[in-house]
């Protein structure tokens, strides 16, 4: 681990560090603790461009939550959140004005629904990842949710049971150094 964000017996830290093992597997470091993780298929990259399924270095803020009520409830969290329902997606359409915005559907430009059958979105941290100001082309829809286990797009993933214990001890960012090999 870098040790930028956090010392490893640091327990009182809001701020989690990734070191990626090998390609998109991942330890989570947050509160003293290792997390097993999956991040982008293409591993880590300071040069984040759409659709190139890396997940961006840097330091990204958690903003706010998104979650599906009727299969998850919210751990205590002083983050602002929203149920989802099934007209809400997130623009990925670099041409289009709501590029890297959450949407609401059907929406006319290229677009992510956040209504999954799968649970990996049950749970969605939105993770501030060219938002101040958005950038058209240099990556959208950054997410902490739900792993299953496989590779993302460029989200950080974590098991649900981690996930909840993360909300609840207050994490507020993710620090993600730059890879030696992007």
């Amino acid at each position: 681990m870098a040790g930028n964000a956090q010392n490893e017996n640091d327990k009182t830290s809001k701020v989690a560090e990734i070191e990626v093992i090998s390609g998109s597997c991942a330890i989570f470091h947050f509160a003293g603790r290792r997390i097993p993780a999956c991040i982008g298929r293409a591993g880590v990259k300071s040069d984040k461009s759409e659709g190139d399924g890396g997940t961006p270095s840097g330091f990204l803020p958690l903003r706010r939550l998104l979650y599906r009520p009727d299969r998850v409830h919210l751990p205590p969290t002083s983050l602002t959140s929203k149920p989802l329902t099934e007209s809400d997606g997130w623009c990925d359409d670099v041409n289009h004005p709501d590029y890297n915005l959450q949407v609401r559907l059907p929406h006319p430009a290229r677009h992510e629904k956040l209504l999954l059958e799968n649970r990996s979105y049950d749970i969605i941290g939105v993770l501030g990842y060219n938002d101040d100001p958005v950038i058209p082309g240099r990556g959208s829809a950054i997410f902490l949710h739900v792993s299953d286990m496989q590779p993302t797009q460029g989200c950080i993933a974590l098991s649900l049971k981690n996930l909840y214990w993360v909300l609840e001890q207050g994490l507020e960012a993710i620090f993600i150094p730059n890879s030696r090999a992007n």
